[in-house]
């Protein structure tokens, strides 16, 4: 029986094809060394580090404070403090919409205990005058006398204030800086009705941290105000040094609790002041960053934290790579196995694949700070099976045509025809699923979607620009043509009952 045989188009230039490719191989190679990126950047999960989740504190009716441009500031104030401590390849960003937009900071290493401390402060610092000052005892005194000019109300709450409860001593910062206002000392210790504010933070143009090495070695925290602040810091201390205790002294507040409350015994016109309360070291060094960049424009609560040891991220890393390398190696011998000498062609696309994914990995870290996580891993590891379902789809139809009766190279041409769109449809289904996940999923789920899209598209690359022409190149060769027993084109290999032979 006859068979025919239709026209096939000619095919392109394969040689043209790869040699556009290693070109465009070459190209991205050498734009790594030259943005110097070296290195894959590694998520949390895999190389150690502190991961917090900051909420918006919303008050009743406030809930149109949490704007779009007020978190965007807030991460801005963040991200200066946590470089301010040094962290290299520290993360902070927003996510979500409206109120339930959230802050995510990522700091790497061991220093992220100290980040979650320093990050979460609303720093919003406040010099009032002390109207009333008492110890806590965590008992209401029935007698003790109602300072005069301050309502009823602080009164009261001044009276039943206890501070050795925890509540008390979290610290808010919410107060308006107008409201006379009744808080505890840091310590818990001290209790104090205190004055409209006076000076605020955002007056204050330097901070940095201090020693005194004549008082003790105590860590201090200096601060420097602007021209408003040092005339408002000026006219405070010069009314307050001619009253009696408690008057004369004037509180420094922070977030909503009191750090020190000097008595002033003179003015001070300099605009210069010391913060002092029994700091170590790093507790001054943190407080004079989070002063020197300024308070935030919204309260946080402390959501989610993660911690991952650098040995736990290491051991994660360790089994994802063995993981993609087994299942690379399962993919090559199967290969090897089922289509002999067709198979290298599998083994040379997926090295070229895996090639343009590790250098994307690189500048996409550089350029946009994508960085590879446990999840990502697993989206390459998937991507493998959806680029090696490719190379079968393809394979397949030429063995298909060949036992039509069709020459190799017929075969190739017309077969690639067939298969292109089996492998477009799959793969933009793939690339579609990615898509949904990136944008309607969150944390590392994302990753995943990112990597299985990126490495999709890749395989839609190498499939049409490398496999395609090579394939088309090898079947000019005898040891294929011709159906040789290891070519993956034998007799036996494609069911036909003779050997193929070159038309």
């Amino acid at each position: 029986m006859s068979t025919t045989t239709k026209p096939v188009k000619a095919p392109a230039r394969p040689v043209r094809s790869l040699i556009v490719l290693a070109l465009v191989l070459v190209a991205l190679v050498a734009l790594v060394f030259v943005q110097g990126a070296t290195s894959v950047r590694l998520g949390l999960d895999l190389r150690g580090g502190t991961s917090v989740t900051l909420q918006p504190r919303i008050a009743p009716g406030e809930a149109g404070k949490v704007t779009n441009e007020a978190i965007d500031q807030a991460v801005s104030i963040i991200r200066q403090r946590v470089n301010s401590l040094g962290v290299a390849e520290s993360e902070v960003a927003a996510q979500g919409s409206g109120t339930n937009r959230q802050i995510v900071i990522s700091v790497p290493g061991d220093t992220g205990r100290r980040v979650v401390e320093l990050v979460g402060q609303t720093a919003e610092l406040r010099f009032r005058q002390v109207l009333a000052t008492a110890i806590s005892t965590g008992t209401v005194d029935p007698t003790a006398t109602p300072t005069t000019g301050v309502s009823a109300a602080i009164n009261a709450k001044f009276a039943a204030l206890d501070c050795s409860k925890l509540e008390n001593l979290q610290g808010t910062g919410t107060d308006a800086p107008t409201d006379t206002i009744a808080v505890c000392d840091r310590a818990g210790t001290t209790k104090y009705i205190l004055a409209p504010a006076e000076v605020l933070g955002r007056q204050i143009s330097k901070a940095s941290a201090g020693i005194d090495t004549q008082g003790g070695n105590a860590w201090y925290v200096s601060l420097t105000f602007n021209d408003e602040g040092t005339k408002a810091f000026g006219a405070l201390t010069t009314r307050v040094t001619t009253l009696g205790e408690p008057l004369n002294q004037v509180a420094i507040v922070l977030d909503g609790l009191v750090v020190s409350s000097p008595r002033i015994t003179e003015p001070i016109p300099s605009g210069n002041a010391q913060i002092t309360g029994s700091f170590t070291q790093l507790e001054a060094q943190d407080l004079a960053n989070v002063l020197k960049y300024g308070a935030l424009p919204l309260a946080f609560d402390r959501g989610e934290v993660q911690q991952i040891s650098p040995t736990l991220g290491a051991d994660q890393l360790n089994a994802g790579l063995i993981a993609g390398g087994l299942g690379l190696l399962l993919v090559f011998l199967y290969s090897l196995l089922y289509y002999r000498g067709l198979g290298l062609v599998t083994v040379g696309s997926l090295l070229v694949a895996g090639s343009f994914v590790y250098v994307l990995f690189l500048l996409l870290g550089k350029w946009i700070g994508f960085t590879l996580t446990l999840a990502g891993i697993a989206g390459a590891i998937v991507a493998i099976g959806v680029t090696a379902d490719s190379f079968i789809v393809f394979f397949e139809r030429i063995r298909d045509e060949l036992r039509e009766g069709r020459s190799l190279r017929t075969a190739v041409e017309t077969g690639w025809t067939r298969a292109r769109h089996t492998i477009l449809v799959a793969d933009f289904v793939s690339i579609i699923a990615a898509v949904l996940l990136y944008f309607f999923a969150v944390g590392g789920v994302r990753g995943f979607a990112f990597t299985l899209g990126l490495t999709t598209l890749i395989d839609l690359l190498v499939v049409f620009a490398f496999t395609k022409p090579l394939v088309t190149l090898v079947a000019r060769l005898k040891f294929f043509s011709s159906g040789h027993r290891l070519s993956g084109f034998s007799a036996k290999s494609t069911g036909t009952l003779t050997v193929i032979k070159e038309a």
